[in-house]
């Protein structure tokens, strides 16, 4: 293994305020260094393609807390809908009514973001801010009892620019305040705010996030 897999977790670990949650992002990489960061305690991990993922839950330990990080096609979720903790890039009502029928499949209640599109690229998902209103204002989630709606995920525009990058997180946590005072007000679950990567992610924690998802800085670059 040629990269220091716990030197640098714990460089990232420490960065860290109390209230913000790792999720090491462990896609292309291989199940020693996933092994090496469970090691040093970590138990969160972000996958993004399912057939890696499967093998990977299944030769891995059993109290690691897998998160689905990427964008799911809805004929995969029956496959991680057994284990996944969460699933944290759902754009689409018809998304969140698959899920919700899987996880009732295996008598689960799955946690789920619901993922935002701010970013000024047309290459990334997610619902817009109207959309987003909309589909709450519809209603029609209240009836999946099944899964349960955490929080928010965005990616920032991938530019140096850091005051748009700032922008387009604060657009997400002003935007978090709004739909939890109106639909998730008495819900604790409602929580999470998930924004910021390995470049981005100090900005991210100045702009409330409470989740980070960091690769590339622990595992180094993506072994494909």
């Amino acid at each position: 293994m040629n990269v220091d897999v716990a030197k640098n977790l714990h460089e990232i670990l420490d960065t860290l305020p109390e209230g913000v949650k790792l999720i090491a992002v462990s896609k292309y990489h291989p199940n020693e260094y996933i092994q090496a960061a469970y090691a040093e305690g970590q138990r969160v991990f972000g996958e993004s393609h399912e057939q890696e993922l499967s093998k990977k839950q299944q030769a891995l330990p059993e109290d690691i807390v897998w998160h689905f990080i990427g964008h799911l096609q809805t004929n995969k979720v029956k496959y991680i809908a057994p284990y996944i903790s969460m699933i944290d890039a759902v754009d689409s009502f018809r998304l969140m009514k698959e899920i919700n029928k899987q996880a009732a499949k295996n008598n689960r209640v799955v946690d789920i973001l619901l993922e935002l599109h701010i970013a000024e690229e047309a290459t990334k998902y997610g619902f817009t801010l109207t959309e987003c209103r909309d589909m709450l204002a519809l209603g029609e989630w209240r009836k999946l009892r099944n899964i349960r709606i955490c929080g928010l995920m965005m990616m920032a525009s991938n530019v140096d620019d850091e005051s748009q990058i700032r922008r387009e997180f604060m657009t997400a946590a002003n935007f978090f305040d709004e739909i939890k005072a109106e639909y998730f007000a008495d819900n604790d679950a409602f929580c999470e705010r998930s924004w910021g990567m390995s470049d981005d992610y100090k900005i991210a924690i100045e702009c409330r996030s409470t989740m980070v998802r960091v690769g590339t800085s622990i595992f180094g670059e993506r072994v494909y």
